[in-house]
């Protein structure tokens, strides 16, 4: 059981964080096993229904062991931002808490996770008319403006001309920043870059020998080329092989590469933030969390 800190009022929180293949979703489960916790999936990609190897959702196994919150919630396709990812996080801690459990917030996509952490207040309507020099820009040149101003957003946005120019035209800032959550305790997960790249490329293949050709082949059956479902790494390139533009090596070869690119835009999200405790192996973390709740 995990009372609330009588100094705050809040009931503790842990958040997981890191980059791409950088070991989270085990270290969580075995801390979620230790400290009688659940799981809050904070990922623009696990959200989504029957994308499951091109994600690398846990497994139904993992899933049974612990409960698992916000995977599953859209179809693919649907649009879904994060502030009804918080709106709904939200909910599950209140629900987790609830039942004396210990709420832990893992996953990569830094928004999702900050707008739990901080609070934020996301703002309502429609941005204002974009600059008219910005939309004469290829994509490419809008993520090369978004990388000087130093902004980070879902691999999803990233592609998305449209989010691109609204997050250039507010400096990155789509919400207002609270303080940091009381009672709450951050970890990230250092991981040396030489091993993060030769997890990935072990990753990206284990994905293909699990059968990720056929699940894109699946969701072309009910999802255009171009839509929101396709703009997940690895999707649209193993797409392209199925429409032959692609040969496999090379879907394999830029799904690699994309990973890679997106690990580094994760890093310069999280080390922003200086409330990150940052870790390098599995007892650091037990003895923080132990610390934590004690």
């Amino acid at each position: 059981m995990h009372g609330s800190n009588p100094s705050t009022g809040q009931t503790p929180l842990l958040a997981i964080v890191g980059p791409t293949a950088s070991g989270k979703s085990s270290l969580a489960i075995q801390l979620a096993q230790n400290f009688n916790g659940e799981l809050i999936c904070a990922d623009s990609r696990t959200i989504y229904k029957s994308m499951n190897i091109g994600t690398a959702k846990p497994s139904l196994q993992d899933q049974e062991a612990i409960p698992h919150h916000l995977l599953d919630v859209v179809e693919p396709g649907q649009a879904f931002s994060a502030a009804e990812f918080q709106k709904q996080a939200q909910v599950a801690i209140s629900d987790i808490q609830s039942r004396g459990a210990l709420p832990i917030l893992v996953g990569g996509t830094g928004l999702y996770i900050d707008s739990i952490l901080y609070d934020y207040s996301f703002k309502q309507g429609r941005a204002a008319q974009p600059d008219s020099e910005l939309a004469n820009l290829a994509v490419e040149q809008l993520q090369a403006r978004a990388e000087e101003l130093g902004i980070a957003l879902n691999h999803s946005d990233w592609h998305n001309p449209r989010r691109l120019i609204r997050a250039i035209e507010t400096h990155g800032q789509p919400a207002t920043k609270n303080e940091l959550r009381p009672n709450t305790l951050i970890i990230g997960l250092s991981v040396d870059p030489a091993e993060l790249e030769a997890r990935i490329v072990t990753r990206v293949h284990q994905m293909v020998d699990a059968g990720f050709q056929q699940e894109v082949e699946e969701l072309l059956k009910h999802h255009k080329f171009d839509s929101e479902a396709m703009t997940g790494i690895g999707y649209r390139s193993f797409a392209a092989v199925a429409t032959g533009q692609l040969t496999q090596q090379q879907a394999i070869d830029q799904t690699i590469q994309d990973t890679k690119r997106y690990a580094k835009r994760q890093m310069t999200w999280f080390k922003r933030d200086k409330n990150i405790n940052w870790v390098h192996n599995s007892t650091e973390v037990q003895a923080l969390v132990a610390e934590f709740l004690a």
